[in-house]
């Protein structure tokens, strides 16, 4: 049986947040013409933004720190975000700035084309962050699309003894690097993991950045499940997540880090958070609309309880 304590915890995310169109396509494009949506849907999505819905809908309490412009579709993000039980308050608005926006297509397999901008002129400077709130939080995750904050985080984060985590997805390798050098716990994307280490499968890139990273290392390997690595033992571990019917793949990662950062943050050990996180990206993927897909936490302690016995492979 898989039980959490009911204190509510604290996490801050930091990173990306955008206006987001959805389409459901039959199939996706392969040339130039005009093609209709199955169905669409708007809104507010990018990876710390979807990050920090999952832990408010799992029953954690979310701050987000990201930059947005200071238009309409600023006023739409914060707006969507804050509906969905987000700390918005930090969630910067920048003068004369275009809001980042992205379009998505997804065709009936999952598959899926995304197309996100992000206006330079957003900034990199993080001095304005409330660093104290970190500190006062119960964990922080960040993602790399703003280094320059994901870094001070996660400084601040491991300053106060806090768990500082890394959403390592595809993205420039130096930046990867500096910022897992600051993490407390690095999961990476499969091809992330793949591409940063040069390994050809996720568990010879855990054991190719065992002597190069510190921390806790995992690799989120969709319907394959998540690999982490044993420090003590030096062995790679996999917890594969429950079987659904899939039809939208999107903000699963972002829903994983969520969750994961969730149940750490609640004081779950390693592998019941691995799966806790495995479900809720799992039970996510049954609808389509990015992170409107996130389950309750209730839906996921159910899908939890109906597990007769959990496969943890050695591989």
């Amino acid at each position: 049986m898989f039980e959490f304590p009911r204190k509510q915890a604290h996490v801050v995310c930091s990173g990306a947040a955008s206006f987001d169109s959805i389409f459901r396509m039959e199939k996706l494009p392969t040339g130039p013409g005009k093609v209709l949506p199955l169905h669409a849907v708007e809104v507010a999505h990018g990876m710390a933004a979807s990050a920090a819905a999952a832990v408010a809908k799992l029953g954690g309490r979310a701050t987000l720190f990201s930059r947005v412009g200071d238009d309409g579709v600023g006023e739409r993000i914060v707006g969507d975000l804050s509906a969905a039980g987000i700390d918005c308050r930090f969630v910067r608005r920048a003068r004369d700035v275009h809001s980042p926006i992205c379009t998505v297509l997804i065709d009936k397999t999952g598959e899926r084309l995304v197309v996100p901008y992000y206006d330079p002129a957003l900034g990199k400077d993080p001095s304005w962050l409330p660093l104290d709130l970190v500190a006062r939080a119960d964990a922080a995750l960040v993602d790399i699309r703003w280094p320059e904050g994901a870094a001070a985080v996660l400084k601040a984060a491991r300053a106060a003894g806090k768990p500082a985590v890394l959403d390592a997805d595809t993205g420039p390798q130096a930046v990867i690097g500096e910022l897992a050098d600051l993490a407390s716990h690095i999961v990476f994307s499969e091809p992330a993991a793949l591409a940063f280490s040069g390994a050809g499968t996720p568990r010879d890139a855990l054991k190719a950045l065992t002597g190069q990273l510190d921390g806790f290392l995992a690799v989120t390997a969709g319907q394959e499940g998540c690999y982490w690595l044993e420090r003590e033992s030096g062995q790679v571990r996999r917890l594969r997540p429950p079987a659904v019917e899939v039809v939208d793949t999107l903000a699963a990662g972002d829903v994983f880090h969520g969750a994961f950062t969730l149940a750490i943050a609640e004081g779950a050990p390693i592998p019941r958070a691995i799966a806790f996180a495995n479900a809720a990206a799992a039970l996510k993927c049954r609808s389509f609309g990015g992170r409107l897909g996130t389950p309750t936490r209730e839906e996921v302690e159910a899908a939890l309880q109906v597990v007769v016995q959990v496969l943890e492979e050695t591989v």
